[in-house]
């Protein structure tokens, strides 16, 4: 028992000594700062606008889910929702007057969000509100252009997590987020397909990866050039990326991180 207990903390040391150098190989110096920063516990706060019941989040996803253009009547698409926050705030901000399709593509995570929508909107809002369970990536396929907007909350390597826990660093390696952000691309690929013309995109990550945030635009601004625009966001807190805009917890009081990068499809 004690040898195995001694290769599990072997283990441990040279995962994390792995996830240090590549992320000192991206911050150089200011990973000292940015990685003490993720070591602490970001506050919650409580939003409850226009909801039954309080709801609480990073102030972050409170910023940056706001940012997602919408007007009253819209149908909206928030394609990776649970746990369901930031459809929340979408919500509470059109106070209910818009469509929204709420889709996770894990059943566990989808039930969860089945429950914060239901415990936390007026009965009044629900039959605007469908929750699905898909795999998100293939979406664009069977609805094109059909949403005036599209929150993509993309699954990442929410750095903050395998800092902190043994069982996400467990599943880290400096392979994975590659191919996370060939998933990445395929989700934003695909909510490109379905959002109209003149419709928005809002991408955005827990990560402070560059492959995972401004590079996954740049891959679609070399296959759909000429087909879209990036717009400017403003996102207090945040610091300017090559596309789009990042919360840091070093800098912003500790909250995030979150990226998040707005996108407008062309109307030609």
């Amino acid at each position: 028992m004690g040898n195995k207990k001694e290769k599990a903390e072997k283990e441990r040391i040279k995962r994390l000594e792995a996830f240090d150098n590549y992320y000192s190989a991206i911050y150089n110096e200011r990973y000292l700062s940015l990685k003490a920063a993720l070591l602490k516990d970001n506050e919650s706060v409580s939003f409850s606008e226009n909801l039954t019941n309080e709801y609480f989040l990073d102030r972050a996803s409170i910023l940056v889910a706001s940012l997602l253009p919408l007007k009253q009547g819209d149908r909206v698409l928030d394609m990776c929702a649970a746990p369901g926050g930031k459809t929340l705030v979408m919500l509470s901000r059109m106070n209910g007057e818009i469509t929204l399709t709420a889709n996770d593509r894990s059943r566990d995570r989808k039930q969860r969000l089945d429950e914060v929508i239901k415990s936390h909107t007026p009965l009044s809002w629900h039959e605007k509100i469908n929750t699905t369970c898909y795999d998100a990536s293939t979406w664009g396929l069977h609805e094109k252009e059909a949403y005036d907007a599209i929150l993509l909350d993309a699954p990442c390597s929410s750095e903050r997590h395998v800092i902190k826990s043994e069982k996400h660093l467990a599943m880290w390696s400096p392979s994975r987020p590659k191919r996370l952000a060939i998933e990445q691309y395929a989700l934003l690929a695909s909510a490109f397909d379905a959002v109209k013309k003149g419709g928005y995109i809002l991408y955005s990550t827990c990560s402070i990866n560059p492959e995972e945030d401004e590079k996954v635009i740049e891959k679609l601004l070399k296959r759909k050039a000429g087909l879209f625009d990036i717009v400017d966001i403003n996102l207090e807190f945040s610091e300017e990326r090559m596309y789009g805009r990042i919360i840091l917890p070093d800098t912003a009081n500790n909250l995030g991180p979150l990226y998040a990068c707005l996108i407008r499809k062309r109307d030609e």
